[in-house]
């Protein structure tokens, strides 16, 4: 169903606007905190107010050079739903004012000379960010790249194979007027055409699926836990790849839970009970070199490390991430995403597996991690993404997927083996 666009519902959508661009707080946690204080806004009304201030967050540097000064919210929303969303003067009447009919005549001829933009701008990317993926990717790769960040994620389930199967779930979605079809890359994925209110749905309260892009599911996939084993999610969060895991072991075996954060993990609890899992242990952890982290060392067979990190992989979910990052952040996390694989590798068994990942698109915080470990750590090796993965993921020993060439979140990950 589609929000009736009134005055009223433009202002909603000002008003959240004019919070997001202080940057004072992630995006999403400011527009749940305005939706739960207006309750009054329906589904279709909390769609467009969400998906239009994104659009704003998406393709906030374009949009400000051709909105001119002050770029206002008022005039930022207006120039997205005219450039971005593709309203005519017709559909924006409701609240288009007469002074503006010119002004916004202007705008959609700007949009046009996009290519007189300077790079980091008609990409809408902060300068610094661009020069980096530039000289990762090369010129003329960015501007693919930004264009798939610039554009909403699809809506991803992580089939719950201790509840049913993908082929199954795809029926019983389609007995409900649900779109949608098996993912490309993991075996567990099926990816919606459409983003259903699925949180009530008898489905989701029953266990068959949790939401998870399918790039996050391959990580899991990458680790391979095996029935029985010790497995460690040592920076757990709300426990997405926790549960990912807890199925690939059939339920068996002891899989701790481990993360810093008292909230993130109170999250994780409904999440397991819904899921049927009884092997997984949750445990806060004050730091990476917490009594109950030494307490496992040279016992663990598989330990998942989803490190903290810049998130810049996951732009199409999270876009004021890259207006709220700068390099000094960047530096501080690779000290810490570090020090967190150094402690995490200590839990390893000879011949156990680490697999080190994050949804960054940075090589800071990637490859050079890893590089630098294997360099400090002679008794451990890589073993090849692709082998373990299959083709569909690309060659070489190391998993990148990125938003243009593979349609998930940007994600890294690097699966070591201890040898020694």
């Amino acid at each position: 169903m589609k929000a009736r666009f009134t005055p009223a519902l433009f202002a909603h959508a000002e008003a959240v606007l004019g919070q997001l661009l202080r940057f004072e707080h992630p995006a999403d946690a400011v527009v749940s905190r305005y939706f739960r204080e207006h309750r009054q806004l329906g589904h279709a009304d909390r769609a467009f107010v969400a998906e239009t201030v994104f659009a704003v967050l998406r393709r906030k540097r374009s949009l400000e050079a051709r909105c001119g000064n002050p770029p206002t919210p008022r005039r930022m929303l207006l120039a997205a739903l005219a450039v971005v969303r593709g309203w005519n003067q017709r559909e924006l009447a409701p609240v288009l004012k007469a002074s503006e009919t010119e002004w916004l005549a202007t705008v959609r001829a700007v949009a046009v000379a996009d290519a007189d933009l300077p790079p980091a701008v008609a990409c809408d990317l902060p300068d610094w960010l661009y020069e980096r993926l530039a000289a990762q990717f090369g010129a003329d790769e960015v501007p693919k790249l930004a264009q798939a960040l610039n554009q909403p994620a699809p809506l991803d389930l992580r089939v719950n194979t201790l509840k049913t199967d993908r082929d199954s779930l795809l029926a019983a979605l389609a007995a409900d007027g649900i779109a949608a079809e098996p993912g490309a890359l993991s075996p567990f994925a099926v990816r919606l055409r459409d983003k259903p209110a699925l949180a009530r749905h008898p489905l989701f309260l029953g266990g068959a699926f949790e939401v998870q892009d399918e790039g996050s599911q391959l990580l899991g996939l990458l680790l391979e836990p095996k029935r029985g084993e010790m497995v460690v999610d040592f920076c757990a969060g709300a426990g997405g790849k926790t549960l990912l895991l807890g199925a690939l072991m059939k339920n068996t075996g002891r899989l701790y839970a481990f993360d810093v954060s008292d909230k993130r993990l109170a999250n994780l609890k409904p999440r397991l009970a819904r899921s049927g899992l009884s092997n997984v242990h949750p445990g806060r952890i004050e730091h990476e070199r917490d009594l109950k982290v030494k307490r496992l060392a040279g016992k663990v067979d598989r330990v998942l490390v989803d490190a903290p990190c810049s998130g810049l992989g996951t732009l199409r979910r999270n876009p004021d991430l890259k207006w709220r990052q700068g390099e000094s952040a960047i530096a501080e996390l690779t000290v810490k995403q570090a020090a967190i694989l150094d402690a995490a590798s200590t839990l390893l068994k000879p011949g156990g597996r680490l697999v080190y990942a994050t949804c960054s698109l940075l090589t800071a915080e990637n490859e050079a991690i890893v590089e630098s470990f294997l360099a400090r750590h002679p008794g451990f090796a890589p073993v090849p993404a692709q082998g373990i993965l299959g083709s569909p993921v690309g060659a070489g020993d190391m998993l990148r997927l990125l938003p243009h060439v593979h349609n998930t979140d940007g994600f890294f990950a690097a699966a070591l083996e201890r040898r020694a």
